[in-house]
């Protein structure tokens, strides 16, 4: 089983139309997708989120969410604090080198990623970098990476990829990593770029 958890923008660009979607195992390697509490957090702590996402309470989401949480052991949660804070570090002394620099909660999501194995979905590019300074790179993803393993995996079909693009497009909310790879990485269902 391979762990993926999903960062606040992940989860919410892909949780109200990909049902089931958290502890489902899918693909060669069964990914099995959660969240963590503090992605719950941000949005709760968030008026714009929380206005943006109404549907993010909703009870079946709620229930799914609370049963597909991951556990630490006390050690690992000792262990998770020393690696965010080995993060948070280094982002405060170099902030200059980020566009955004990550937030302690994308630094608590990459420290969990590395104690807890894990694949992290993020399309925060700050995050991205930071895991690339720490050698993490391949273990973090973009939203299109995870939706193209679920498409391959059978966990969503080409109909649904389509309906995703089409309602972050326009929800304003399509992330340019997302745009580049639609007539590459999912030319099966866009098809290939039109000429110009």
């Amino acid at each position: 089983m391979t762990l993926v958890l999903l960062d606040t923008n992940a989860y919410l660009r892909l949780a109200k139309r990909v049902r089931p979607m958290l502890g489902v195992k899918f693909g060669q390697k069964e990914y099995v997708l959660t969240i963590l509490k503090i992605t719950e957090d941000e949005v709760h702590k968030s008026s714009r989120l929380r206005h943006k996402f109404p549907w993010f309470d909703n009870p079946e989401l709620a229930a799914e969410r609370l049963a597909k949480q991951v556990r630490l052991k006390k050690d690992e949660k000792e262990l998770l604090g020393i690696t965010k804070g080995i993060f948070r570090q280094h982002v405060l002394e170099n902030a200059a080198n980020y566009k955004t620099p990550p937030s302690p909660a994308d630094c608590y999501i990459l420290a969990f990623g590395q104690i807890r194995p894990a694949v992290v979905v993020t399309d925060d590019l700050s995050m991205h970098q930071l895991a690339e300074e720490f050698d993490r790179k391949k273990l973090v993803w973009h939203g299109h990476e995870l939706l193209h393993k679920m498409l391959s995996g059978k966990h969503i079909d080409k109909q649904l990829v389509a309906e995703i693009y089409e309602a972050l497009e326009v929800n304003g909310d399509l992330p340019g990593s997302w745009r580049e790879v639609k007539h590459t990485t999912f030319k099966k269902v866009f098809g290939p770029a039109p000429q110009q």
